[in-house]
């Protein structure tokens, strides 16, 4: 705590480069994520591709994917978008999955309801499905969150800052200290995501009943 301390204005700094490489790459992430996992529940017969893909990113290290990410022209070009586009990846899973289950696990009685009173395939979708499975996917982005803070602390090894810059400088001087730095913010950063988001999740299901 006292390198903290004496450091302040630095962490401060660092924290806010984390923040925003985790907020930048989770709305990345949703924003791909969302439309796929809907998609799915209209062509099941993706299920496989799509799945497949991003379970295949999962199992693939965290420094690995940004090395094979580093000779891309653009993204290259800056650590920043290449850090980004590497944690979007990776949050994909839980939001794709969470998406699909939270609207596939809808009630059949429940569509056919909506169909009847002539709602259209889009009108269903949002009027009805995604409110009713808004607590899932919302678990799904809960998930990704705390998962991106926690992998967000190696974009330091190729230059994209954060937390993560205390803890690959406090195992380079072999000091605890230091590594506790960058460690313990980035793990009350993700806690408080789970807390928050987990909070908003049991109030949309309360919402609900």
């Amino acid at each position: 705590m006292n390198f903290l301390l004496t450091h302040k204005h630095e962490a401060a700094t660092l924290a806010g480069e984390h923040l925003t490489l985790v907020a930048a790459s989770i709305l990345i992430a949703m924003v791909i994520g969302l439309p796929l996992g809907m998609l799915l529940t209209r062509k099941p017969r993706l299920k496989t591709l799509i799945f497949g893909g991003t379970n295949v990113i999962q199992t693939i290290p965290s420094l690995a994917l940004f090395g094979l990410l580093l000779p891309l022209p653009w993204l290259g070009f800056r650590a920043e978008r290449l850090a980004i586009t590497a944690l979007a990846l990776y949050a994909l899973l839980p939001i794709v999955r969470n998406t699909y289950i939270g609207i596939a696990s809808i009630s059949e009685a429940v569509r056919e309801a909506a169909v009847a009173m002539g709602l259209t395939s889009f009108q269903l979708l949002w009027h009805v499905e995604l409110p009713l499975a808004s607590p899932v996917i919302l678990g799904g982005i809960r998930t990704a969150t705390v998962i991106t803070i926690g992998v967000a602390t190696i974009a330091a090894a190729i230059g994209a800052g954060g937390l993560g810059e205390f803890i690959f400088r406090g195992i380079a001087m072999v000091d605890n200290s230091v590594i506790l730095a960058g460690a313990i913010p980035a793990a009350l950063m993700a806690l408080l995501a789970d807390l928050g988001l987990g909070g908003v999740e049991k109030l949309l299901a309360r919402r609900q009943h």
